[in-house]
């Protein structure tokens, strides 16, 4: 049984601070150049964490990731062609 999981890009003013998100959901990635962090939570709790994580102090944007609409099964119509560039 799969659980529907969420992401949500969080871009923040300070990184020390962004460790703190731990307690909303799984911190995947926090990025010290970019100043961001990924996030990733249930499906069905996406707008009330993101509600609350707008209030904190620290917190400039966040975003929804688009992972889970991203296509990830291909079709290999196309006939395999390196067969022709073997030496």
């Amino acid at each position: 049984m799969m659980i529907e999981r969420s992401g949500l890009i969080i871009w923040v003013n300070d990184i020390k601070a962004a460790r703190n998100l731990e307690r909303f959901g799984s911190l995947h990635y926090i990025s010290k150049k970019m100043n961001y962090a990924v996030l990733y939570i249930h499906a069905s709790k996406v707008e009330e964490t993101t509600r609350s994580l707008l209030k904190l102090p620290y917190v400039k944007k966040v975003e929804k990731s688009y992972r889970n609409e991203i296509k990830t099964e291909y079709s290999s119509d196309v006939p395999d062609k390196t067969r022709f560039y073997t030496l």
